[in-house]
């Protein structure tokens, strides 16, 4: 595996320097996408819960798919959003059943993060249940830092300035230093 290269030094000090600069994780999402409403999403709803420590909300579809038999504001999905100290519990665990490795692709360049886990059953002190089956979910942490109020305020929103949004390079670093992850690509998904 081969290490992607971070100037975490060059990052670090200009946060030490001007602290309004630093970003923080503003919302860690888990996203379970069932295909299907009835007795699955209900499971789905369960594991998504004890996973998370909260309730869960539905998600809809948006259009019909007759194909799949999915018709259009059917509930078939669930998720959660987490914000403060259960974000950052949860995103522990979360990175802890991915071996605390995450390919570079999973940035963007806004400085969010996107990755699946395949098996709920992967995270730590997650037992399995043969009445509710295997669910895998993904998760997507946003990262913010102050001032990016502006953009969601009523009175007067404005754009994020260029210059005060995140890059790539800023996200994998606060990565690193908070959870002590590796970016990296591993040798499986090169073949997918």
């Amino acid at each position: 595996m081969d290490e992607i290269l971070v100037d975490k030094n060059k990052w670090l000090k200009l946060w030490e320097k001007n602290p309004m600069l630093r970003p923080y994780i503003a919302k860690v999402t888990a996203n379970f996408g069932v295909g299907e409403s009835g007795m699955r999403l209900e499971k789905a709803k369960t594991v998504c819960e004890q996973i998370t420590g909260q309730k869960p909300k539905e998600t809809r579809s948006k259009m019909t798919i007759r194909d799949f038999a999915v018709k259009k504001f059917e509930p078939i999905g669930c998720k959660v959003t987490l914000r403060g100290e259960k974000a950052k519990e949860f995103l522990e665990k979360a990175l802890e059943a991915k071996g605390k490795i995450i390919p570079p692709s999973a940035f963007d360049n806004e400085g969010n993060i996107s990755f699946g886990i395949e098996e709920h059953i992967d995270i730590p002190r997650t037992r399995y249940d043969p009445d509710l089956g295997v669910f895998g979910f993904d998760v997507s942490i946003t990262i913010e830092r102050p001032g990016f109020r502006i953009k969601r305020r009523h009175v007067r929103p404005r754009k994020i300035p260029k210059k005060h949004r995140i890059k790539k390079e800023e996200a994998m670093t606060l990565l690193m230093e908070e959870f002590g992850i590796e970016i990296t690509e591993s040798p499986v998904e090169l073949y997918y």
